[in-house]
């Protein structure tokens, strides 16, 4: 029997927004760390389709992990919208006693569902569920126009609740203006820029991560 995580051994990836890298980004950091993956509740897709296209099956393409590190869905949904309103359409309560940290040896990536304020029921968002699993937080950001403000935003959000972030990772083109001021004002870290790769395969995903990012950034 395994020791419950250490919030210290468990990176929980979130972002700034919908269809931003986030996926990518978590599943390089997971094949990075050689971590367990989890993504606790999916949403779109269909019951009979076992090995639909979810993000933990991308993450499993992606990342070179064993399949045994990635870990299975707590809810998946049918609805390709907000965890709760799929929730409600599927007739299913997400309950928060359900979305403990599994308990796995070494290091564990978590990722959530869209931004930090994602609700998964009409009463919780995501936030609250990063103030239970008290781990530290990436916020993955893109690097086009309007990301200051929805960066910033998501950075003040986390803070309010005393949620620990452990720095941004940026995708997309470089901005460094952008990125800097995002950093300096939002009392953040940055980790480091994930390019748009295309194509995008394991090989390259894994060497552009270990030639923008520092892995000691990521240790606990």
């Amino acid at each position: 029997m395994t020791d419950l995580p250490s919030p210290r051994h468990t990176l929980i990836v979130t972002g700034t927004d919908t269809e931003i890298g986030k996926t990518v980004f978590a599943a390089a950091l997971a094949g990075a760390l050689d971590a367990h993956y989890w993504k606790p509740v999916q949403a779109g897709v269909e019951p009979e389709d076992a090995f639909g296209e979810t993000d933990a099956l991308r993450v499993a393409g992606l990342s070179g992990l064993a399949r045994e590190k990635i870990l299975p869905e707590a809810y998946r949904l049918v609805t390709p919208c907000s965890p709760h309103l799929a929730a409600e359409i599927d007739g299913v309560e997400i309950a928060p006693t359900r979305l403990l940290l599994p308990s796995v040896p070494g290091p564990l990536v978590v990722e959530g569902a869209g931004g930090v304020h994602v609700p998964i029921s009409r009463h919780e968002t995501y936030a609250d569920q990063f103030v239970r699993w008290g781990a530290p937080v990436i916020l993955v950001a893109r690097t086009q126009l309007g990301t200051i403000n929805h960066t910033l935003l998501s950075l003040e959000a986390l803070r309010a609740r005393a949620i620990p972030v452990l720095g941004v990772a940026f995708v997309g083109e470089a901005m460094k203006d952008s990125e800097d001021i995002i950093c300096a004002m939002g009392g953040a870290k940055r980790l480091g820029r994930l390019p748009r790769l295309n194509p995008l395969s394991p090989e390259k995903l894994a060497a552009a991560f270990a030639a923008n990012f520092n892995l000691e950034d990521f240790a606990p």
